[in-house]
């Protein structure tokens, strides 16, 4: 069976995040996006961990739920929408390291996940030990290294999984242009052949990855690392196994090597697949933002309005043309610099979707997708958070099943019936990826159009009203 993960999240807790990051309105916008396993995040700090401790309830495989009958949601069953609306929880947080290493400054994010609750509190009292703050934030900042990190979660439990979180954020990343890494191995050491994969990060998808060979045995993966409930899902990891659980997950990332020869989906990722007892657990695809849309795809100076391709850059320089300060190098261009191979990608229309192949077919294909609410917001004009952009997506979820069951699964003429014409052509376009993007930068998102400006007129109020 198939289920999609969204393992990188926030509570409450950290900063800069909704006040609505609990668990019960965590489970229920996982069930309104299809997502079958989320991430509890910021299980550092003792706050949350307590509510864990009282709200979840172990399920005997390495993930939890909440203890409680399952969510007494009224969606008519689609497709993507399980039967009894049941979540699971896979027990995260991500660590903030800043630290000198090799003569320079090192910030860098890293997600854990452990299978157990007794193995996150040794966990936090290991780094309560090291002096870590972690009432301060959900996210907490040590002064830990990336190697030292790994070393005690691994000796707490041999199977916490280590995951460099968003890869290549110039600030706070691994391989980030400030202060990152040139290698998973420069970084933890000794600990590197415990990495088994990456976080891609908004700005990049994995076609950009496929062009490092540091990560040719390692898993790329794709989660939100939502701060808000909306926000969850903007990119997922579909696992597929004989069973949902903690091992399913961490055996398909640590045997991502083996990929190769192994896949049978190249010709319908979506497809719900039954294996023999003896079918390795794999990652069947992933869900990804599109890396221009992510605030740091390329280089620039927000401040200033100077946006700047890989090529301007090694043409112009770093440096602002107006103010003089460095520019933010962005992710297109640090990709580039540590790439060490041009990969070669085929793209295939399945059921009017474009799903993209690395063309060795060694890697997991995934698929580019602009959320439902931003599709709608741009078919009618209006903000995302807007009341007519909220009903319009809770009316297409209610009867199609789940946000990536409309944007990937639901045939078009069915959509028709409970949506408004513009919104039915927005479906359209970003399945077969007939959409522009004016790249983020230094923070800045980028603009997605799905339409040109004069494209989007107002809508028809009588329209409206048929699907009110």
């Amino acid at each position: 069976m198939k289920f999609v993960t969204d393992l990188h999240l926030h509570s409450r807790y950290s900063r800069a995040v909704s006040q609505d990051m609990v668990l019960p309105k965590m489970a229920e916008w996982a069930n309104y996006k299809g997502i079958d396993v989320l991430a509890t995040g910021d299980f550092t700090h003792p706050f949350w961990f307590d509510m864990l401790k009282k709200e979840l309830e172990e399920t005997g495989n390495g993930l939890y739920k909440l203890g409680h009958s399952p969510l007494g949601i009224s969606h008519s069953k689609g497709e993507g929408q399980k039967a009894n609306g049941e979540i699971y929880f896979l027990l995260s947080c991500e660590i903030s390291s800043i630290y000198s290493q090799g003569g320079k400054g090192r910030r860098v994010h890293n997600l854990f996940f452990f299978p157990q609750l007794k193995s996150v509190e040794k966990f936090n009292g290991e780094l309560l030990k090291r002096g870590a703050n972690l009432r301060s934030d959900g996210r907490p900042i040590v002064g830990i290294t990336s190697r030292d990190l790994a070393k005690i979660a691994l000796d707490v439990d041999s199977k916490a999984l280590i995951i460099p979180a968003h890869a290549w954020t110039p600030w706070f990343s691994i391989f980030g242009s400030f202060s990152g890494f040139d290698s998973v191995e420069e970084c933890f050491v000794d600990m590197a052949k415990y990495i088994y994969g990456i976080e891609t990060g908004l700005s990049s998808d994995p076609a950009m990855n496929w062009q490092i060979a540091d990560l040719d045995d390692r898993a790329i993966l794709s989660f939100s690392d939502a701060h808000s409930l909306e926000k969850m899902g903007r990119e997922a990891t579909v696992f597929e196994a004989e069973e949902m659980s903690y091992d399913s997950i961490y055996g398909a990332i640590r045997q991502v090597g083996q990929w190769a020869g192994r896949s049978k989906i190249e010709n319908n990722p979506t497809n719900l697949q039954t294996h023999g007892p003896n079918y390795p657990s794999k990652i069947a695809f992933t869900i990804e933002f599109y890396p221009e849309e992510g605030k740091y795809h390329f280089t620039g100076h927000r401040d200033c309005n100077v946006s700047q391709s890989p090529q301007q850059t090694a043409k112009n320089g770093e440096t602002c043309p107006v103010c003089g300060r460095q520019l933010t190098v962005g992710v297109m261009h640090r990709v580039e610099g540590l790439a060490t191979r041009n990969t070669q990608q085929v793209t295939r229309n399945i059921n009017g979707v474009r799903w993209v192949h690395d063309e060795q077919n060694k890697k997991p294909p995934y698929v580019s997708l602009v959320p439902l609410m931003e599709i709608i917001a741009g078919a009618l004009g209006v903000a995302p958070k807007t009341k007519r952009v909220i009903d319009q997506y809770k009316l297409l979820i209610e009867n199609l099943g789940s946000e990536f069951g409309v944007l990937l699964k639901a045939d078009i003429e069915e959509i028709s019936r409970f949506a408004q014409p513009k919104v039915v052509e927005g479906i359209e376009k970003v399945r077969k990826g007939e959409i522009n993007i004016d790249p983020g930068y230094d923070g800045k998102f980028g603009e997605v159009k799905i339409w040109d400006r004069e494209e989007v007129g107002e809508v028809d109020q009588s329209q409206l009203n048929l699907f009110a």
